[in-house]
């Protein structure tokens, strides 16, 4: 080539062993190798490999931050309920401190903030030798120790430094004792008292007391809970449905009154039924409180009962306390345990922690309304997105032509899935809470007159019969070429709008409709006009739609074309080819889309803060009262808790391991709820597996 730029190109060369070269001992003839060789002094890029050295190594550092991440959890998490020894520190000025090593770290001390602030630190010269420069002295080490007496102390943690530590012992009747107030009590026992008398001395004799009459002082204390929570509560259901009897026979006298006066026959039968109410409310209230004061004397009891035990323990600077029986929950001499003794405890307190009530702000104590919440709530969830979502996706895949209207609900679909979360818990507080609920509760805030709402029923029927004949007329004409036909079924649509936007005004203005919970409206306690599990459903519903709409259309997608060819070739319709063919063997895909939706609606926290997650519910969403679930109570989530618990606590040390294991929990939580699903879609792709999904 003469005058121009010469391109050289690479050559490859195939190394192929001879097929005709057999091995010398009589073998098969070797394969034939197709392995490149790269041409001398063509680039290394050209060929990929650091393409695929670079895809790896992403691959491996996502795989090691997700696995880093989740022995970090379960590490921790696991870890929290772990008895530990406690130590006896003695330090140079003289100071005692009794407590568990809970964490230790190295840091960098300043002169003024060694010689403040630092528990039983030296005197500041001890730490002159390590002064590098501009007043920075050398790492130190300290160690964090948990010493609880929080009533005494102040503050459940102390700072110790190593060099402050003059002597470190572990003392055999070192107690931790967990109470249902103040958190943990460390020091150690020195008596037992029955009735104010002391009738042990001694460390030994005291720790006998105590196992003799604790378990009977747990006993009388389950059964005051029982009182407390669940008869107390039977008697206040009773009382408040009798109430708003009254409440709604009051309601109706008032309606009665402004609407045809005290003279016609409808006042006189409401104040008829007021007054019949009144009375069986007088009767439930009279009952009622015999019952609480049965219930009180009985609680009034068990108290006497467990006071009359209490257990004398002496801090770390010999102060004596009495601690009451009824107020611990487990007390052990961590020094004095051996193996099987801590794998009871931490037996006991992961039995505490997922069957209990929280207690001391959400720090200490079980977390059972968080997971009856998040489980009911995400199951509610599925329940409601998965028929949305697959209705959408089965229309835009089978039935809808393709076409700006479809190809823009696309990419609405899909722009769903990237709104901040934020914005849908905005979202569902103002519609679902304000507008549906306070509708539910208390029925239309602006209702019209008689006339024009049967004037607006009469045109809803008559644009009704209108759209549903042109729609029949569309339907029986098969060819869409023809103007008159599309015109048909413009029309046909443009007249079922009209006919929604009518409905929708007269289910908004309706005169005859005063709210399914009025009574309780009334007296400032709206019902479903507040966050509830059923509006946070509802949200997260919502939320995670784009995730099955999406994964239900690519599993459609995958479907493959010769079975509803086959299908239609055997004289099938439309929907029993939907039914009977697609459906079934896209349902794996369908569930894998389900998975997803659930992993991250349960996970949200943002938008529950709005629409009815709290930090501590009364009651619980699923009772033994009809209906068993109940949609309009507020509820406690996991990931709520967790973000309470860590960020919303005053005490966030104390708050720290709690996290950690609620963190763990709600990870096997939906974990667990994935399992199921991935069952399930196992079972199907057996079932189905032909399908090439």
């Amino acid at each position: 080539m003469s005058g121009g730029l010469e391109i050289k190109q690479p050559r490859i060369e195939l190394t192929r062993e001879p097929r005709d070269a057999p091995p010398a001992d009589g073998g098969p003839p070797p394969k034939r190798s197709l392995r490149r060789r790269a041409p001398a002094g063509s680039s290394l890029t050209a060929h990929g490999e650091p393409m695929v050295w670079l895809i790896g190594g992403g691959l491996a550092i996502c795989a090691f931050m997700i696995i880093g991440l989740l022995i970090l959890i379960a590490w921790q998490g696991s870890a929290t309920f772990w008895p530990k020894p406690i130590v006896m520190i003695e330090t140079i000025d003289g100071q005692h401190i009794l407590g568990e090593p809970t964490r230790s770290e190295y840091y960098e001390p300043r002169v003024e903030v060694a010689a403040d602030d630092v528990e039983g630190q030296a005197e500041p010269e001890m730490l002159a030798s390590t002064v590098v420069e501009d007043g920075l002295l050398g790492l130190a080490h300290r160690r964090l120790i948990r010493v609880g007496n929080r009533e005494f102390l102040g503050t459940p943690f102390r700072w110790v430094t190593d060099d402050a530590v003059a002597n470190e012992t572990q003392p055999t009747w070192a107690v931790l004792v967990e109470r249902r107030t103040w958190g943990p009590f460390i020091g150690k026992p020195s008596g037992f008292r029955v009735n104010g008398k002391t009738v042990a001395d001694n460390a030994d004799e005291a720790w006998a007391q105590f196992q003799t009459y604790h378990v009977g002082v747990l006993q009388r204390r389950d059964q005051r809970r029982q009182l407390e929570t669940y008869d107390t509560g039977e008697v206040n259901h009773v009382l408040e449905r009798s109430r708003l009897a009254v409440r709604r026979a009051e309601l109706a006298v008032v309606r009665a009154d402004r609407t045809e006066g005290q003279d016609s026959s409808r006042y006189a039968t409401a104040r008829e039924r007021y007054d019949q109410a009144r009375a069986n409310y007088d009767r439930t209230l009279s009952w009622a409180t015999e019952e609480f004061d049965r219930i009180r004397a009985e609680i009034d009891e068990l108290n006497r009962e467990n006071d009359r035990f209490a257990i004398m323990m002496t801090t770390a600077d010999d102060q004596e306390v009495a601690l009451p029986l009824g107020e611990v929950v487990r007390a052990y001499p961590a020094n004095q345990l051996n193996w099987l003794e801590k794998v009871r405890v931490y037996v006991s307190r992961w039995h505490e922690f997922l069957t209990d009530d929280p207690r001391e702000a959400n720090t200490e104590g079980g977390v059972l309304p968080p997971i009856v919440g998040t489980v009911t709530m995400t199951l509610l969830m599925c329940f409601i997105v998965a028929p949305f979502g697959v209705l959408a996706a089965l229309y835009l895949r089978e039935y809808a032509r393709a076409g700006p209207i479809v190809s823009a609900v696309r990419i609405a679909v899909n722009n769903l899935a990237g709104v901040p979360s934020i914005v849908f818990g905005v979202f569902g507080l103002g519609f679902f809470c304000y507008m549906v609920g306070g509708y539910v509760d208390r029925g239309p805030s602006n209702p019209t007159t008689t006339g024009p709402w049967l004037a607006a029923l009469g045109l809803l029927v008559v644009l009704a019969l209108l759209a549903a004949s042109m729609t029949v007329v569309k339907l029986r004409t098969n060819d869409e070429r023809q103007l008159g036909a599309r015109m048909l079924g413009w029309a046909a649509v443009t007249l079922w709008l009209i006919s929604v936007a009518v409905l929708v005004w007269m289910v908004i203005r309706v005169p005859f409709f005063d709210g399914f919970f009025a009574a309780r409206a009334a007296d400032g306690s709206p019902t479903f006009g507040k966050g509830g599990v059923l509006w946070a459903s509802l949200t997260l519903a919502l939320l995670t739609l784009p995730v099955v709409i999406v994964a239900t259309e690519e599993a459609l997608a995958a479907v493959p074309g010769s079975m509803r060819e086959g299908s239609y070739a055997c004289g099938a319709s439309k929907w029993q080819t939907v039914r009977r063919i697609v459906l079934p063997r896209a349902m794996p895909g369908i569930m894998t889309g389900m998975i997803l939706a659930m992993a991250r609606g349960a996970g949200e926290v943002a938008p529950l803060m709005l629409v009815g997650a709290v930090t501590m519910a009364p009651e619980l969403p699923v009772d033994n009262h009809f209906p068993y679930v109940h949609l309009d109570r507020s509820f406690m989530h996991l990931g709520f808790h967790i973000y309470d618990v860590g960020f919303q606590s005053p005490d966030s040390e104390s708050a720290k391991p709690m996290v950690y294991t609620t963190t763990l929990l709600l990870i096997a939580i939906i974990a667990t709820l994935n399992m199921a699903a991935f069952y399930l879609r196992t079972r199907l792709r057996r079932r189905f597996a032909e399908s090439k999904f």
